[in-house]
Formats: structure tokens, sequence, C-alpha cells
């Protein structure tokens, strides 16, 4: 619907500051409230045919929800797709910045955030959580493998055939628990990191279990069972995909969609110059994380297609499909390992390819 005020909020933790403007007659009005809802809905109702944004960050969506319950017309704006005036870059202030987002409401130059439901946004942060754990769980075994090697231990332990024996395996825990430190505080601080280790460990492996049980929900289960047809795409992943995304259709293509992951080439070009660089990384980091580490899969991969694992329930059309981009994917990896690209920049495409393929079978399943 169009609308005649434009309203910029610089939301804040405990503030907003909002600016009306008419682009029609010029008129300007300001306003700072805590951070109130109803106080804000009842300012922005009194304008004409009222229009409100604000820019996407760490207050999430809970303002544009309650102004929307409220009846106001509410937006979040890319922070992201945002081109400030060097000026304003210069002399920031949230009155200058409200007043900078009404602006460019007004001249429709705001692309709008896609805003989940609380259902998403909630399977969101328990699959983002997992992803913490994770790291939780790097950074206790980082700290526990360097205490042990500045007091001399290393895990040197070899295999009937030579090789080396993997570390974090129940033999490794087993050598870890047999060292005592001669210094009482030493040992302390041991302890301590094998069971901060351990605790990290164990509150993974619970969340993912959690993950795994909301992936199977009759919300996600189509669209989680299709994507692990895919190699190197299991139930964490395919769950992150199915609620970060919330709707493939969302994306008018393929490319749209990669653009949108941040996986296509970043471009400084002018004049007959065309310049192209890494990736711009600028989409969202969550998810190519995850499409990074699927598609080293596609390295040693055959090109046999991936057999649906117990319970898994996908129409023989999108099965074919996620099996044809299966066998593209592994010939795609080889013919870039032929052409001597280095191994990272090889990976790199195949992930971008891999999105294409999500992005065209999760269209399939919605669809359905």
């Amino acid at each position: 619907m169009a609308h005649v005020t434009s309203i910029g909020l610089d939301v804040h933790a405990r503030s907003i500051k909002a600016c009306a403007f008419n682009p029609f007659t010029g008129e300007v009005a300001r306003r700072s409230f805590a951070y109130a809802p109803s106080e804000v809905a009842a300012w922005i109702a009194s304008f004409e045919a009222p229009k409100a944004v604000y820019e996407s960050g760490v207050t999430g969506f809970h303002l544009q929800r309650e102004l929307e319950a409220l009846g106001v017309d509410c937006v979040i704006g890319a922070v992201s797709k945002m081109d400030k005036p060097a000026a304003d870059r210069r002399k920031k202030t949230d009155r200058r910045d409200a007043a900078f987002l009404a602006r460019q409401l007004a001249l429709g130059t705001v692309t709008e955030v896609h805003v989940p439901d609380p259902e998403c946004e909630a399977c969101r942060d328990i699959s983002r959580a997992l992803e913490d754990a994770r790291e939780d769980v790097v950074a206790c075994k980082q700290r526990l493998s360097k205490m042990l090697l500045r007091y001399g231990y290393v895990y040197d332990e070899v295999n009937e055939r030579g090789q080396r024996k993997k570390a974090w395996t129940k033999a490794h825990w087993a050598w870890i628990e047999s060292i005592r430190l001669a210094e009482p505080a030493a040992q302390e601080a041991l302890d301590y990191y094998v069971d901060r280790c351990r605790r990290a460990i164990d509150e993974k492996r619970a969340l993912a279990a959690k993950v795994a049980a909301h992936a199977s929900g009759p919300r996600w289960k189509p669209e989680v069972d299709a994507l692990r047809l895919f190699k190197g795409v299991e139930v964490v992943t395919a769950f992150a995909f199915a609620c970060e995304v919330d709707g493939f259709s969302r994306f008018r293509s393929a490319s749209a969609f990669a653009s949108w992951l941040g996986l296509v080439p970043s471009e400084a070009s002018s004049a007959d110059a065309r310049r192209q660089g890494g990736i711009t990384k600028s989409g969202n980091r969550h998810l190519r994380r995850l499409l990074v580490e699927a598609a080293w899969h596609y390295a040693s991969a055959t090109r046999s297609p991936k057999r649906p694992a117990a319970g898994c329930e996908v129409p023989p059309e999108v099965a074919r499909h996620a099996a044809k981009g299966v066998r593209r994917l592994v010939d795609r990896r080889a013919a870039l390992s032929a052409a001597g690209k280095k191994p990272v920049v090889a990976n790199c495409a195949t992930a971008r390819e891999l999105a294409c393929w999500i992005w065209a079978v999760g269209c399939m399943v919605e669809a359905e």
C-alpha cells in the first residue's frame, strides 16, 4: 500500500529515536522514546498514511512484530544495502540516522528484510545455538591440548600399521586422564579443562538431538528429507537451510539465492575493464560455512546417488533432480581440479553450485 509519511526509527535496547518526513509538504517531526512500542505506535498513527522502517541488526524482529500488531505498517531495512553519504558516515548520531532512514523510505530505496514468524525464528536460534556449541567444543579442545603441550605431553601413539592414532577417541581420552602433573595447581587446572571439554561435548550432543527432533516436525521434514539427498548434507545442515531460508521461492533465481549467501564474485569494473575478485561474503555467514563444509565431500565423492536415510520420504521427481545435481557437482569438482584450480577455489565454486541445486530442490518441495 502506498504511504505518505515516512517514519525512520533508530532503535536501541533502551531507546528509540524517531523522525517523520512527509515528502509532499516537506514537514519533518522528531521524537524520542524509551523502548515502548505502544507509545511509538500511538505517535506514528497521528501522521497521514504512515510507514515506518528501522535497520536490521541486533534488535531483531521484536519491534516490527509489536508495531504490526498495533496496526502500524513497519518494515526492517537491510543495513548492508544502504549507502550513506560520506558526510553522514563522518557525523553519526541517532537523530541523523533516524532522518536518513526516513529519507531512504521516502525515496523507495529501502531493501526490506524478510521477517520470519516466531516458530521459524526460534528454529533459527536453536540451529545457531548448535553452531555456537560446536565452536565451544573446538575452543575447549584447543585449550586442553595446548595446556598439555606446555607441559611436554603430546599424543603420539601409532597403530599396528605405524599410522598415528586420531585424537579425541576413547584411547586419547584414556591417555589424557592418565596424566598427573607434579604441581597441585597445574593438576587442578588440567582437571578443569578436562571437565569443561567433557561438558561441552555432552552439551553439543544434547543440542544436536534437539535439532534432529525439530527437523522431524511436519513443517520442516519435507525440505529436510529432500536436501539430505545431497552428499555432504545431513540433518543439521538441511534443517539450517530450511529455517534460515524460510521459503526458497522467495528468491527469483538460483543466482539470486547464491548472491544472498555471499557466494558470488566481487567486482570492480570500469569502462571496458572488467575485474572480478573473491566472493562477496555479504550474505548469511552461517549457511555459507555449512555449504563450504558440505562441498568438500565432492572432492572424493562418486557420481552414484545418495541413498535416502531411514524414514525419509521424498517424491520421485525430487529424488531424480537431486541425483542429477550430485552427478553434476562431482563432475564439476573434477573438472575444476583437472583445470589446475586451487582446492579452496574449486571448493568455493562447488559450494556456489551446490547452493543453486539446493534452491532448485527446495522450490520443488514447496511446489508439492
